[in-house]
């Protein structure tokens, strides 16, 4: 398949390498642990230097950071880098680099049913925004507003939205994360260092993220509480962030750790706590909500980012 395109999806813990051609569409896809890297250039190289054949030309990049301009910083790794310089770097005429949910939301018009597990009933209202939300090493975010003439996508920061309690329970919370931390965004909790703090805080125990949703998969009692804690309040997120963008197209939620609960959430406090917003639980009530079970969907959207290059190009020569 002739190569035309490097993609990349890159998180604070992992990133997700692969090639497309004029169709976007990835292949000889490679996941490699960022740890293992001093940077992302160094990554990247060496993806290429195993390729056979000619490299691609251009480049199609989501980052797990806001992307402002020529100088883009990881939130959640020191990792930085000049897009220009970079796409020197790995030998590429053109680098596009976009926040890695709104890659996501790229890629939502691209998921079948096979990819998806509904949580809940629910009707989408065609053209209306459709919000793409989850947890990972922190809480990414975006809007896909569908338009005949091409979809428009926004960036957001909402993991960054200070966290507030409503139950007993998760005052309690806040105020060892308050004591911890000084003022709590809503990340500190909904990730995957969030709910390490969320068990530690609720039994004493510390664990890692895997080992907790391991556990309550199993149905061990004290991590599937937590569990149960954890999405309770991304449910109530999840329904603060449906109103305020009028999500009516539904809602997606990606990112590593909602795809590990994935199973979780239909007998958990989730949909409820997404739902009770009086006096708009009623509205509420009718958005349909998805867990993203595709493995690599941050890549699919950077292929389309990557497509819609190509075909710039193709229009401008």
């Amino acid at each position: 398949m002739p190569s035309k395109l490097l993609l990349a999806d890159i998180g604070g813990t992992t990133t997700r390498l692969a090639r497309a051609g004029a169709d976007g569409v990835p292949f000889d896809v490679r996941i490699e642990t960022n740890d293992s890297y001093a940077s992302l250039e160094e990554l990247a190289g060496a993806y290429l230097a195993g390729l056979g054949g000619a490299r691609p030309a251009l480049g199609a990049f989501a980052v797990a950071a806001p992307v402002d301009g020529e100088e883009v910083r990881l939130t959640n790794r020191d990792w930085r880098f000049n897009r220009a310089d970079l796409a020197r770097a790995l030998g590429l005429a053109e680098l596009a680099v976009v926040n890695d949910f709104a890659a996501l939301a790229h890629a939502v018009p691209l998921l079948t049913r096979e990819d998806l597990i509904e949580v809940g009933a629910g009707r989408a209202t065609p053209g209306d925004p459709v919000l793409v939300c989850g947890p990972g090493t922190g809480l990414g975010t975006a809007v896909l507003l569908p338009r005949p003439e091409g979809n428009i996508v926004l960036a957001s920061e909402a993991g960054h939205m200070r966290l507030g309690a409503v139950t007993t329970d998760e005052a309690r919370v806040i105020a060892h994360l308050v004591r911890d931390l000084g003022p709590v965004a809503v990340e500190h909790v909904l990730s995957g260092h969030g709910l390490v703090r969320l068990h530690r805080i609720l039994s004493g125990e510390s664990l890692t993220s895997q080992a907790i949703i391991k556990a309550a998969v199993h149905g061990q009692r004290s991590e599937r509480e937590t569990c149960d804690v954890f999405l309770r309040i991304f449910g109530r997120v999840l329904g603060d962030l449906a109103l305020a963008f009028e999500a009516k197209g539904g809602v997606f939620v990606a990112g590593g750790l909602g795809r590990a609960m994935a199973h979780m959430f239909a007998d958990s406090p989730f949909r409820a706590a997404f739902d009770d917003h009086p006096p708009y639980t009623d509205r509420l009530t009718l958005i349909p909500i998805q867990v993203v079970m595709h493995a690599t969907p941050g890549l699919l959207g950077a292929g389309q980012v990557g497509r819609a290059m190509l075909a710039r190009r193709a229009a401008g020569a």
